[in-house]
C-alpha cells in the first residue's frame, strides 16, 4: 500500500514536470510568433516607405496616439525597431531551443517505467516519448525562424 502512493507520488510530479515543460514551451512558441507577426509588419512598412520621396508626409502610431511625421523621421526609427525585434525573435528561438533540449534530456532521465504516466490529454504515451523529438513542438519552428536572423 505504501509503495502504491509512493509510486502515485512520483507519477503525480513527473506529471507536473512534464506539463510545466510543455507549457514553457507552448508559452516561448506563441510569443515567438508574435514577435515575428510585428519584424513582418515593420519589413512590410519599411519596403512601403523606402522608395518615396523623404519629404513625404506619413503617419505613426506612438502609444496610441496618431502622429504626423516625415518619411525621413519616421525611416530610422522604424529600421532601429526592425533589428531590435530581430534580436529578440533570435533570443528568443535560442531559449525555444535550450528548453526543448532540457526537455529531452530529462525524458531521457526518467525510468522507462516512468514515461507511461506522461499524459497529453486522455492519451498515453509509453516509451515512444523519449524517441520522437520534436513530437510536440509545433512542426519546423525553428526552421521557419532561420530566415529571420541570417
Amino acid at each position: 500500500m505504501a509503495q502504491s502512493q509512493v509510486s502515485a507520488k512520483k507519477q503525480q510530479e513527473l506529471q507536473q514536470q512534464y506539463t510545466t515543460y510543455k507549457t514553457n514551451l507552448q508559452q516561448l512558441a506563441e510569443r515567438i510568433g508574435n514577435v515575428e507577426s510585428e519584424t513582418e509588419e515593420h519589413k512590410l512598412v519599411l519596403e512601403t516607405l523606402t522608395p518615396l520621396p523623404q519629404d513625404r508626409k506619413c503617419f505613426r502610431m506612438i502609444n496610441g496616439v496618431l502622429v504626423e511625421r516625415t518619411v525621413k523621421d519616421v525611416l530610422p526609427a522604424l529600421q532601429t525597431n526592425s533589428d531590435g525585434l530581430k534580436k529578440v525573435l533570435e533570443e528568443l528561438v535560442k531559449q525555444y531551443k535550450r528548453q526543448q533540449e532540457e526537455m529531452e534530456k530529462w525524458k531521457e532521465i526518467v525510468q522507462p517505467g516512468d514515461r507511461f504516466s506522461l499524459k497529453k490529454g486522455n492519451q498515453f504515451h509509453g516509451s515512444s516519448l523519449a524517441t520522437k523529438k520534436d513530437r510536440y513542438a509545433p512542426k519546423n519552428l525553428i526552421a521557419q525562424y532561420k530566415s529571420c536572423y541570417k
